[in-house]
């Protein structure tokens, strides 16, 4: 019984070790201009690094200038998923959108949506920014439109099939949520 109980033991400080190293490091996934590009793009990473801002923002429009932001959610183990996707500002709002091929909606299909969906806080990196905040699922059909019609605008190399479905989510301040 107590090899057993120190096998767990440095099984258990492993871990933990593992894990402080991870969040010193961080393991942000991949910096890609285009994240639909290559596969290593799209492989996930944990903790994002960079300055909190504490500021609110009024207006994102300045995102225009970016072609992709990452955004950190939480998996059921409380984890941190963190993904790079593309970011659509409109009347000054920001927006992040997910295609699924046709035959998967919202939020199966994309672990990052699946996490959104339990828990939508999420921390997002704009340049070396981070922004604690929270996505709220579009369902204005009109405010979707929208959005895509500045999607295709910003991204006019990013081809989607005709029968694929676009998730939208706008970023709302973690105050704003609360009073919604």
């Amino acid at each position: 019984m107590k090899t057993v109980s120190r096998i767990a033991g440095v099984i258990l400080i492993c871990v933990v070790l593992l894990l402080l190293t991870a969040r010193v490091t961080g393991f942000e996934p991949k910096e890609c201009p285009n994240a639909g590009v290559s596969w290593r793009c799209r492989v996930p990473g944990l903790w994002l690094k960079g300055d909190v801002a504490t500021n609110p923002v009024l207006d994102w429009s300045f995102t225009d200038k970016y072609q992709t932001v990452k955004v950190q959610t939480r998996d059921r183990l409380w984890l941190p998923h963190s993904i790079t996707t593309y970011c659509v500002s409109y009347n000054g709002q920001l927006y992040l959108t997910s295609v699924y091929r046709a035959g998967l909606q919202y939020p199966h299909g994309r672990r990052w949506n699946e996490n959104v969906a339990r828990d939508p806080r999420v921390r997002i990196k704009i340049g070396d920014q981070l922004f604690d905040r929270t996505l709220v699922y579009v369902t204005d059909p009109d405010v979707r439109a929208a959005v895509i019609r500045n999607k295709a605008t910003k991204y006019p190399e990013q081809i989607i099939p005709r029968t694929s479905y676009i998730n939208v989510f706008r970023v709302v301040s973690n105050d704003e949520r609360a009073s919604n």
